[in-house]
């Protein structure tokens, strides 16, 4: 039996004459030799390798040979081929194919059947069309015996490879193992010392910031760029609210995000001072895909470290996620460690220029914001400031009033004012003056007067401070109209002091609340209790609307409409209103609670939403007039309102307005209709933001699920969107809407449907 037959997947080396073996003893020196001056003449590893694959595989007559090299870091096989100009580096796992088999048992190998042999990765010779014939790999030891790699070569040109091919051929990548390593573990070196330069380089680039938000912007920049990673994250910790927060870029503004300083793995590694690196997120119950299911990102792996600074105090947290090419390494955790511990420096000198940037300005528009007139004398009673609201009541010039003595500015029919002064210096006591006379020039004005003194740090006096009201006319009407009508048109109407507001085509938001049941709720309260009952739900409502600086249009019986983006208008009014119809329904919650302890009956709203041009100005008479608005969008609003019924929706929204929408919210599409008076379909959205776990339980499944059952039903898959609509409701069987679609489906499925059915629904009701 031949060699061959005897083992057709590796080959033994066999015997050989003693003339043969000193033969070949000769020439086996002369080309170790030949390798160690070529090799040793090298300045390179990449030099190296190319070499020695040249010298084995002309010696050994072979067409090909590569040489692999063992990454012990991610356990691969790495060699590096010419193309074009530069390099192009290959990886193998160093347990795969003949190679991998090889250096994992240390074991040479001459395969003469390679498509026989279990270990033969055949997939590379199908994709660049090579036949490989047989093969010889050997191990590349050191001289210490470890293994460094390991050396192949492909297709014998003349017969096939032999136990002295393997011979010579484990003799040449021994004798240039040592000249490899060496190559390595400079390159190693080298690499370190380029990291290290690029390190310096970027900590000193960072670190020049002082501004926080773009500092924090470079942070997160070099963390994933320094890792390699696709997303990072550095979180400060907000004393004041215990609170991490972050800025992220949106456009080409920066939205902020906030999370509970000891939630989420942000929250464990700042409260124990000690890095996580998960490399499977999923796999690990500390880590919560909520998020992921609402952005679609999907996050693999996870490296945070806690931020410290010089003190040992953890100031934040920096998270890195989804390091390109796998997990993150014990490297990577030192790398980002020493990175945050330099910048923590930066981090807390741009946090704390921040905050007195942020006091100043607070300060300063604070004062200039004020309605009421201020002004600050230092301890010799002379004027040090006056704020904006102060020169007009006053009505002088800042050269007019700044550094004079008070004594000699406010005098004749003001001197009671220095009165003031005096008094609180020898009482130590605030002193307030309610609707005084104030001459300004030849008019008289009614203010409020407050004086105090102004103490220092070490609560010793350093000057009085003033505070005019003006409770003038002006005021006085301001007070008695905003009672009647929205602050802001009061507020226009005054001080023009005619008819404003003339008609004019302006994009606005329009909000219809409802009450549902109110009748029957009136049947039982009766008048007195009715209108208790209305004050105390307007008074809640009406305060959502305005601290979205939306304008109260009007009360329709136990309806409100309002309207965000008339007067004035925001870049982000569409978000207000959606903002006020969430806060609405939650602060309803919270007052139906007080409401049913106190065996009250609770109450319950339908919100409608639509964005459109409307027109908006003056509608009445020269005797009687109300600010409104009109128009098509006006009265989509009110049916979207009214749909909420049907839908058993508290929120729903045109696709208007959903359209220009620039923050993120909890919605899902709940039909494409044509409301009752219209002719054109337009779809409608429900927001969910709003609801709790007890309130709409598995609400992600159940959204997902419905989503998937809207798209069947459009495409007539009845039974399907059935099966989907009916999964949901089993999850939250109270979602009406799921009830709703499961039974539209069969409705529609014995129903005569045209070719152009496209799922839009006709509402027969208002």
């Amino acid at each position: 039996m031949t060699e061959k037959q005897e083992n057709p997947i590796f080959a033994k080396p066999g015997r050989m004459s003693e003339t043969a073996k000193q033969k070949r003893w000769i020439k086996e020196a002369e080309i170790l030799l030949n390798v160690s001056k070529r090799i040793s003449a090298q300045e390179s590893l990449d030099d190296v390798l190319n070499v020695l694959v040249d010298m084995c595989t002309d010696e050994l007559n072979s067409e090909r040979g590569s040489l692999f090299l063992n990454d012990a870091e991610t356990n691969e096989l790495y060699s590096r081929v010419a193309q074009g100009t530069g390099q192009r580096e290959i990886r193998i796992l160093n347990n795969s194919g003949i190679a991998g088999h090889v250096y994992t048992s240390g074991e040479s190998a001459i395969v003469h059947d390679p498509y026989h042999n279990p270990h033969f990765n055949r997939s590379v010779d199908e994709q660049t069309n090579f036949v490989t014939k047989n093969i010889l790999c050997v191990p590349v030891r050191t001289a210490k015996g470890t293994i460094i790699g390991v050396a192949q070569v492909l297709n014998k040109m003349s017969g096939a490879f032999n136990k002295n091919d393997l011979a010579l051929f484990e003799a040449m990548t021994s004798q240039a193992a040592l000249a490899l390593e060496s190559a390595q573990f400079i390159e190693r070196m080298q690499a370190l010392r380029v990291q290290e330069m690029e390190f310096i380089n970027v900590v000193s680039e960072v670190t020049a910031d002082i501004k926080l938000g773009s500092l924090l912007q470079k942070v997160m920049g070099e963390a994933t760029r320094l890792l390699n990673a696709e997303r990072s994250t550095l979180f400060l910790n907000d004393e004041k609210t215990n609170e991490l927060w972050s800025e992220v870029g949106q456009g080409l503004e920066t939205m902020q995000i906030r999370l509970p300083n000891h939630l989420g793995i942000a929250g464990a590694v700042f409260t124990s001072s000690k890095t996580i690196n998960i490399p499977y997120a999923y796999a690990d119950l500390r880590f919560n895909p909520a998020f992921d299911k609402k952005t679609g990102f999907f996050t693999r792996s996870i490296l945070c470290v806690p931020v410290i600074n010089k003190q040992g105090k953890t100031i934040g947290v920096t998270q890195v996620l989804n390091k390109r090419g796998g997990p993150f390494s014990s490297e990577d955790e030192a790398r980002l460690r020493a990175f945050t511990a330099q910048v923590s420096i930066a981090l807390e000198n741009a946090k704390l220029f921040a905050d007195v940037q942020n006091m100043k300005n607070y300060n300063e528009a604070m004062l200039e914001s004020m309605s009421n007139g201020l002004i600050t004398l230092d301890g010799a009673e002379k004027i040090i400031t006056c704020n904006a609201a102060g020169l007009r009541i006053l009505q002088v010039t800042p050269e007019q009033i700044l550094n004079q003595a008070a004594q000699t500015f406010f005098i004749g029919a003001n001197a009671w004012i220095m009165d003031k002064i005096r008094t609180v210096e020898e009482h130590q006591q605030q002193q307030v003056m309610m609707d005084a006379q104030l001459q300004v020039n030849d008019e008289h004005l009614s203010v409020n007067l407050t004086v105090q003194h102004l103490l220092g740090a070490d609560k010793k006096r350093i000057g009085f401070m003033l505070v005019i009201e003006d409770i003038s006319n002006e005021k006085r009407l301001k007070s008695t109209m905003s009672r009647y009508m929205d602050p802001s048109i009061a507020d226009r109407l005054v001080a023009t002091g005619s008819d404003i507001l003339g008609g004019k085509n302006v994009v606005c938001t329009t909000l219809f609340s409802d009450v549902r049941g109110f009748t029957t709720l009136t049947e039982q309260l009766g008048a007195q209790g009715t209108v208790s009952l209305l004050n105390e739900y307007f008074t809640i409502m009406v305060d959502c609307i305005q601290r979205e600086e939306g304008m109260l249009d009007k009360f329709i019986g136990d309806a409100i409409m309002a309207v965000f983006g008339i007067p004035v208008i925001h870049k982000d009014d569409e978000d207000r209103a959606v903002r006020t119809a969430i806060a609405m329904i939650r602060e309803l919650q919270v007052w139906n609670v007080k409401r049913t302890e106190e065996g009250k009956m609770p109450l319950d709203i339908g919100i409608g939403l639509n964005t459109d041009t409307v027109v908006s100005g003056n509608i009445g008479s020269q005797k009687r007039m109300d600010f409104t608005i009109i128009g098509d969008g006006v009265n989509l609003a009110a049916r979207l309102e009214s749909a909420c019924k049907q839908y058993g929706a508290h929120i729903l929204i045109s696709e208007f307005t959903y359209a220009k929408l620039k923050d993120t919210y909890r919605t899902r599409e709940v039909d494409y209709v044509v409301v009752k008076g219209k002719t054109e379909p337009v779809a409608i959205f429900e927001v969910l933001d709003y609801h709790t776990e007890q309130t709409f339980p598995n609400i992600v499944d159940v959204v997902s699920l419905f989503k998937n059952g809207l798209g069947k039903y459009r495409k007539r898959q009845w039974q399907q969107a059935m099966g989907l609509f009916n999964e949901a409701l089993a999850l939250n069987p109270a979602d009406k809407v799921c009830q709703l679609y499961v039974d539209r489906c069969r409705q529609l499925e014995h129903a005569s449907l045209g070719e152009d059915w496209n799922g839009v629904w006709v509402m027969e009701s208002k």
